[in-house]
């Protein structure tokens, strides 16, 4: 299992620590965060204690209006189960017991100075550990954003996938990491493009080397991550083995339980691969839309029909 850090939280957010500095190498794991208004009355029932717990502007007001006991006895049922941190959206102003009871429990306290409301910092968190803590595997190939669809392009290593790369670069395309593409996996049906930051920016060329794409083309050419619409698989050409089918049947590859629609481009010389993939691109941005080319010919083919024999 995936696991980040509370420190890594306070890092990436800013995050002020006023209690728990001893405890910041406590691990999350859950990918949402939760907000206590129901533990703090007491209903336990489906508290998710590994957690990170959310304090806003709500549940900050309610502690303050209780008597010395009351407030002892709510946040004291909430550590007991010691959730890896707090993090309160609401300022530091009157944290005093708050910031004793987690010193007691060893439980990090933080606070952000930020200037989103509760509901906008836990969007931006959420969205954060869901990406950190999603599975992950690592593949070889090349992964493009391709006309706003991101393709992952595979094949034996020395097929070409680097050069095909570099000429959609050329068209205007982005790349988005070459040799090792990260895939994470953010739901059942969303598998997440990325590289592995060591290979960030880098496109390696066979006779020609490691080029940087940003500092030879500039920001424009290159993005952080994509979500993978399209899987790519080049393959050596094979003599009479494609057909001029109106429309192939689907095919899909499965990533981590992730099915993503595959297709197959058979390579030889003085073929336009790169403009094959983006013709893949677009007749896959059309399918979305629910158009089917192949329907459209056929159905004038069946008018046709239809005249000619209202004609006889």
């Amino acid at each position: 299992m995936r696991s980040i850090t509370v420190e890594d939280l306070a890092k990436k957010f800013s995050l002020k620590v006023l209690a728990g500095e001893d405890q910041l190498q406590q691990t999350i794991t859950q990918s949402h965060v939760h907000r206590p208004g129901l533990e703090f009355v007491g209903h336990f029932d489906f508290f998710p204690t590994e957690r990170v717990q959310i304090l806003g502007r709500k549940e900050i007001n309610y502690l303050h209006k209780l008597s010395k006991d009351e407030r002892k006895i709510r946040i004291g049922n909430i550590v007991h189960y010691h959730p890896p941190c707090f993090i309160v959206t609401a300022g530091e102003e009157g944290l005093t017991y708050l910031t004793h009871y987690c010193k007691e429990e060893g439980i990090p306290l933080l606070v952000t100075d930020r200037v989103e409301t509760t509901s906008e910092f836990i969007i931006m968190l959420d969205a954060y550990l869901l990406k950190n803590l999603a599975p992950q595997i690592s593949v070889h190939g090349v992964c493009l954003n391709v006309f706003g669809v991101g393709i992952l392009l595979r094949g034996h290593s020395g097929i070409g996938k680097s050069e095909i790369a570099h000429t959609l670069i050329g068209r205007g395309h982005r790349l988005v990491a070459d040799d090792v593409v990260v895939l994470k996996k953010l739901s059942p049906r969303t598998l997440l493009g990325t590289h592995d930051e060591k290979t960030k920016e880098f496109l390696a060329l066979r006779s020609i080397g490691l080029l940087n794409v940003v500092r030879m083309y500039g920001r424009k050419v290159f993005q952080d991550e994509t979500r993978i619409s399209l899987d790519i698989h080049l393959t050596k050409w094979q003599k009479d083995s494609l057909n001029n089918e109106l429309e192939h049947d689907a095919a899909f590859t499965d990533y981590m339980g992730v099915k993503v629609p595959s297709i197959e481009i058979q390579l030889q010389p003085g073929r336009d691969v790169a403009g094959l993939i983006e013709a893949a691109a677009n007749n896959w941005y059309l399918r979305q839309q629910g158009y089917s080319a192949a329907e459209e010919f056929m159905s004038r083919i069946e008018a046709d029909l239809t005249e000619a024999r209202k004609d006889q």
